[in-house]
């Protein structure tokens, strides 16, 4: 008899790390699997999940505009119970570090449903940075009965926490399954209304830097010092900086206030992913606050400048293929010119080896729960 398996997730983060194991789960005949969804991110998850042709089976459509991450909180926990007591699933896959993830979970939980946790045990140990992932994973990290963690360091993190070993593998991260997957498909002529559009706006000859801010924690101060460090390295006019804006108005009031009348400067709307994929590989560096960002621009060879105090991914930092710049002005300026100008030290981030695997975390998690389930 196959074993049921419910994959939850609802933002754009989760489902791009989450589809290409959908794929990967329904082509073995060991599992019948069901997908549900939040929509915690509503447009934006829509677009990667048209992207990997998934259809989910439960949708339940919980975002409300200003919505308080406690009344965020509350819709999943009400709306977990109907499709937890329709599904009957065998364990819940969740993701991560969101609010969809670590409730889902805590559903799961009450509803005496084991839990499988992708991507598990990456840590800050401070609980406001990031805000409110870091305990949103800790929470989840707890509830969980399989971790799948990506690296060696994650793995010791839940065995200094007091998970049992025999719960735990190091998988490497399903992003890189997912982008290798994007990237085939890329080189297979997919092509799409706003990679049309980037090719018509950029200037490919130059060096390409992609931006992407959206930290909780960085609103406010570290928001205006990001765009006075973007509009600073503008000033080169050997550069162009593609700034994909999101869509809260704590990012999109500064970002155009401040960036809107510099001619090489693209602020766009969101991506969608295949578009995202498309700049990345297109880019000379990366800035970003994105946690994501950290595991997939290595593996296309390109250095990121991660805007933020702390990281829960420090083997990106070891490794030296992010340095972290924080919403400094003078380093986040510093540390673009270095690297636009100095070979020596964009080869040693770009060359570096990635240390979030090789493509096969979806296999590794599948070959793991085939012997435990």
């Amino acid at each position: 008899m196959k074993k049921k398996i419910l994959i939850c997730f609802g933002t754009r983060p989760e489902a791009i790390k989450m589809c290409s194991l959908v794929h990967e789960l329904k082509y073995d005949d060991t599992f019948e699997v069901e997908v549900c969804v939040t929509a915690q991110h509503r447009e934006m998850l829509d677009q990667v999940l048209t992207f990997f042709e998934i259809i989910p089976d439960y949708d339940l459509d919980i975002m409300k505009k200003n919505q308080s991450l406690n009344k965020l909180s509350g819709r999943i926990f009400k709306k977990m119970d109907v499709v937890l007591n329709s599904s009957k699933p065998d364990l819940v896959l969740v993701h991560g570090d969101t609010t969809t993830s670590s409730i889902c979970a805590w559903s799961s939980f009450n509803n005496n449903i084991k839990v499988g946790h992708v991507e598990a045990g990456l840590r800050t140990y401070d609980k406001t940075s990031p805000f409110p992932e870091e305990l949103n994973r800790q929470i989840t990290g707890r509830i969980t009965d399989y971790h799948f963690a990506p690296t060696v360091i994650s793995k010791n993190n839940l065995l200094s926490e007091g998970i049992n070993d025999n719960n735990i593998i190091i998988t490497g991260n399903t992003v890189i399954d997912s982008l290798f997957w994007t990237v085939n498909k890329l080189g297979n002529n997919f092509t799409n209304d706003k990679i049309n559009a980037l090719k018509t706006k950029i200037d490919l000859s130059k060096k390409i830097i992609l931006v992407t801010a959206h930290r909780r924690e960085n609103f406010g101060e570290g928001f205006i010092n990001i765009c006075n460090s973007i509009l600073s390295i503008a000033k080169n006019k050997n550069v162009e900086i593609v700034f994909p804006v999101h869509l809260n108005p704590k990012v999109q009031k500064p970002v155009k206030d401040l960036l809107s009348n510099s001619k090489n400067i693209h602020l766009v709307e969101p991506l969608d992913y295949p578009s995202f994929v498309w700049v990345m590989k297109n880019s000379y560096l990366i800035i970003s606050d994105s946690g994501g960002v950290q595991e997939e621009a290595p593996s296309l060879g390109k250095p990121v400048l991660v805007m933020r105090e702390t990281t829960e991914r420090p083997e990106a930092v070891t490794a030296g293929t992010v340095k972290l710049v924080g919403t400094n002005f003078d380093k986040i300026t510093e540390n673009t010119y270095e690297l636009l100008t100095d070979n020596n030290v964009y080869d040693k981030m770009s060359k570096s080896h990635n240390p979030y695997g090789n493509g096969n975390a979806n296999k590794s998690i599948i070959q793991f729960l085939k012997k435990r389930l």
